[in-house]
């Protein structure tokens, strides 16, 4: 299964997306780290590795040039954390 049937499988994380084909991975990733539970989390780093998904999380997850970035603060804390512990680097 790639990413794109992974987030077609869980409408609930992206209820206002429209064409889910037109999601990229690290929009697949933020919600699925925002909004999924830890089976979602766990099913999405089958499909994608954990060194990928934590990669994508920290690119995202630094603030750009306006100080933005879509994680909230307790999403963000944790999966430091965790990817910290499981990833040497990503």
């Amino acid at each position: 299964m790639g990413i794109h049937e992974f987030i077609k499988k869980r409408p609930y994380l992206v209820w206002y997306v429209k064409d889910l084909n037109k999601l990229d991975e690290a929009s697949i990733v933020e919600h699925v780290l925002n909004c999924g539970d830890w089976d979602d989390v766990q099913g999405m780093i089958k499909i994608l590795g954990i060194k990928k998904t934590a990669k994508i999380f920290r690119e995202k997850s630094t603030p750009d040039k306006f100080g933005r970035q879509n994680y909230r603060p307790e999403i963000k804390h944790y999966f430091n954390l965790y990817f910290d512990k499981y990833v040497k680097s990503a």
